[in-house]
């Protein structure tokens, strides 16, 4: 019988609505929701491709186990026990630093993994945590510490309300939004257009959204900090600093005027290759605009200035009184979020309490960076990884210069990889443990609401019902953490009440928290049957800003908002634009925005020393975003992956005719860390003295089955990635204005470098 049901596609930020069709357990159809409120009918290629992922011949459905250079599938009672006992096998020999783990991208998607990873992680205990942040947003984290008080309060652009909008190194009509939740980004930004706004675009890329904008500026790779301090420069040189009702709530201010008077546009304009009146122009047309947002992203997170750059992008919002107004950058209102408990200051701030043990580089939120995780399994010593927990993800292609972090893998004793794919990294695992596809299991978007430029909230149903001897990933983390901690056979339903007990236990302990008030025994009463992580999200909807505190809420809720309310809501539900909520939302020590965090400020020393230089001759690599690509775990659809080839080197038409380069040739790009041959495609969308690579590629290693993604190899642009090169404050790795030397090798075939160096594990 045909049915349809109605969800949040989960394969990117922009949780568009979908409508899934289905006979019985074959799906018919996925299109768009017309219906949804906040993505109002658009849906891009990837939400179709959940049909692909569900159905794809290559995905993992059962545990299997390595047996020397094959696998074998075993039972979940087999694997799991061999996965418990080869962790603690390690575990007890070289004490808990000897087992690592690294959380992949898609954790974030799937609310059972957000919810229930950091029951593993206490599970292993340990301090050798890694993730995809530190490739992607950890210095836009760290700024928003620094600043606000939490790494995930984020402001985002009120883009459905903004007069002015500059976008800096990214790409949201293809991404819809990055760190920044927003369907239907195209329409979205024609609109502001529209109703007379001004979108400004700076890109050493002229990308899709760029062509949607009123005006492009190429800038060299990594000098977004120059720019937005010479923005910041003109703001006070020019008497346009006035942040309105934010004023009683910042600390810092005059100290950041002395800081900035030797950024001049002047000093800027060569090393950034924008002119200086130029960079005068728009400081003073977004100072003067009746409301602007200032949005940057991937490009000015993944440099040599990230942090900087990160917290730039706050100061031009805060200093012209663009923060936290309707039309500038707000901080989001989502109805259920994860980690928040009492409201109020922070004990003590998530950075630098533990380094990393080779070069020292510093922990923030409870994580290392991860270009430092192969010369942590390689280099001798106590603390040295000897195990290694994956999930999802997929740092041989994602992290710098994964050759050399396949070799390493190489050595583990033993490794663990909760996947759906036998890809490039679980390639190195012991044991493979497949969770349900994601249409097999409810979901709900906690990490995505909280960046959405609308509030708005919806539940998705499963779609199929999962095979009988499957299990979700949350069932998986529970399971294998039951065994590590000497709980095997416990009873799941069990060490899920545990669970729902400590998440009520760190909303009612004291009385600023939401649920003080209410016993434990009490709110698990009340949420009745329901298990998992959807009572979890109960939970955390009835403790949010529209629940009821479960009967005890201090004020009137005329619609209380809990878990079967949302789910009646087939459709989600709109909660309103974004809102203000300073000082309310901040949790500094001091309770105010810290404008001039030291950290911040000795970094300055860094940045001047690039004023007046003029910009390098030698060619730099970006990456790129595509619409049908979504990091490496997409390449697998054959629907994305059809029509022409995007995995290219895109080079301006100036520097392919320097190194005699056609569009179709072949093009050797080596930097200090590796070398790469790729196809080229000659175009002026890029900047002189630019080339750029999309990431994600490289499916053409030994011991995958990926099919699809092996016939469609690409290349590992992140092979050119040094790892000894991340941003010093955060230590994320510097992606972007990598120095490359491009030559012609018009005879060549297209490879990665080192491409067999890690066949398989033996």
């Amino acid at each position: 019988m045909e049915r349809e049901i109605f969800r949040a596609c989960n394969l990117c930020e922009a949780c568009c609505g979908i409508v899934v069709r289905t006979d019985g357990e074959r799906i018919l159809e996925i299109r768009g929701d017309p219906e949804d409120p906040f993505s109002q009918g658009y849906v891009c290629p990837k939400a179709v491709a959940l049909k692909d992922v569900h159905e794809d011949p290559d995905r993992l459905r059962r545990p299997i186990k390595r047996e020397g250079l094959s696998w074998r599938a075993v039972s979940w009672e087999e694997a799991l026990e061999e996965a418990a006992r080869g962790l603690l096998a390690v575990r007890e020999r070289y004490g808990a630093d000897g087992v690592a783990t690294y959380l992949g991208n898609p954790t974030v998607h799937n609310f059972g993994s957000v919810l229930y990873a950091p029951v593993l992680l206490r599970a292993l205990g340990g301090r050798q945590r890694f993730s995809a942040s530190s490739v992607d947003q950890l210095p836009k984290m760290l700024s928003s510490t620094l600043l606000y008080g939490r790494p995930l309060q984020i402001p985002v652009p009120d883009v459905d309300r903004t007069d002015y909008l500059i976008i800096l190194g990214a790409n949201p009509a293809v991404s819809n939004g990055s760190l920044m939740t927003a369907p239907a980004m195209p329409r979205r930004l024609k609109r502001i257009r529209e109703r007379g706004g001004r979108i400004v675009v700076i890109d050493p890329q002229r990308t899709e959204t760029a062509r949607l904008a009123d005006e492009h500026f190429f800038i060299r790779p990594g000098t977004d900090a120059l720019l937005l301090a010479a923005m910041v420069n003109t703001l006070f040189a020019e008497g346009l600093v006035k942040p309105g009702r934010l004023g009683p709530f910042l600390n810092g201010l005059e100290r950041l005027r002395a800081a900035f008077g030797r950024f001049k546009p002047e000093s800027v304009a060569a090393p950034v290759g924008i002119p200086a009146g130029a960079i005068r122009r728009l400081a003073r047309e977004f100072a003067g605009a009746a409301s602007a947002a200032c949005y940057g992203r991937i490009g000015t997170c993944v440099q040599e200035f990230g942090a900087l750059a990160s917290w730039l992008v706050d100061l031009v919002n805060i200093l012209t009184g663009n923060l936290d107004r309707p039309g500038g950058a707000m901080f989001a209102t989502p109805a259920a979020r994860p980690g928040v408990g009492k409201p109020g200051p922070k004990p003590k701030l998530p950075y630098g309490r533990w380094k990393s043990r080779v070069r020292g580089l510093p922990e923030f939120n409870g994580e290392l960076p991860v270009a430092a995780l192969a010369e942590e399994i390689e280099t001798p010593g106590d603390g040295q990884i000897h195990a290694l927990v994956t999930m999802a993800g997929n740092p041989v292609l994602s992290t710098p210069n994964g050759a050399a972090l396949a070799r390493a893998l190489e050595k583990l004793d033993f490794m663990v990889s909760i996947d759906i794919y036998l890809n490039e990294t679980t390639r190195h695992a012991s044991v493979i443990l497949p969770p349900t596809s994601a249409l097999e299991h409810d979901n709900y978007a906690l990490a995505f609401y909280a960046l959405a430029v609308r509030n708005t909230a919806k539940y998705s149903p499963a779609v199929l019902k999962p095979p009988p001897d499957s299990r979700h990933d949350w069932q998986i983390i529970l399971e294998l953490a039951a065994r590590l901690g000497g709980m095997a056979g416990a009873d799941l339903r069990a060490l899920d009440d545990m669970v729902a007990s400590y998440v009520i236990g760190n909303l009612n302990s004291e009385p600023a928290a939401p649920l003080y008030g209410i016993r434990t025994e009490e709110a698990l009463e009340k949420l009745g049957s329901r298990g998992g992580p959807a009572r979890l999200v109960d939970i955390l909807l009835r403790a949010g800003p529209h629940g009821d505190k479960f009967g005890n809420s201090k004020t009137p809720v005329e619609k209380p908002l809990d878990l079967d309310a949302l789910a009646r809501s087939v459709h989600g539900i709109d909660l309103g634009p974004l809102r203000e909520c300073i000082p309310s939302c901040l949790a500094t020590q001091s309770g105010k925005i810290e404008l001039a965090p030291d950290l911040f400020m000795a970094d300055l020393e860094r940045l001047g020393k690039k004023l007046g230089q003029p910009g390098e001759n030698g060619m730099l690599l970006v990456g790129r975003r595509d619409l049908r690509s979504n990091n490496s775990w997409m390449h697998n659809s054959p629907r994305l992956v059809k029509g022409p080839k995007r995995c290219l080197l895109r080079i301006n038409p100036q520097d392919a005719s320097r190194f005699g380069i056609e569009s179709g040739s072949m093009v050797e790009v080596k930097s200090s860390a590796g070398t790469l041959l790729v196809e080229a495609l000659v175009t002026a969308d890029i900047m002189p003295g630019v080339v750029s690579l999309p990431h994600g590629w490289g499916h053409d290693l030994a011991g995958i089955a990926l099919s699809v993604a092996s016939r469609h190899a690409g290349v590992n642009s992140n092979l050119l990635a040094d790892p000894l090169l991340v941003e010093p404050l955060s230590g994320n790795a510097v992606l972007n204005g990598i120095p490359v030397v491009v030559t012609a090798k018009p005879e060549a075939r297209e490879k990665n470098s080192s491409s067999d160096s890690a066949p398989a594990r033996a």
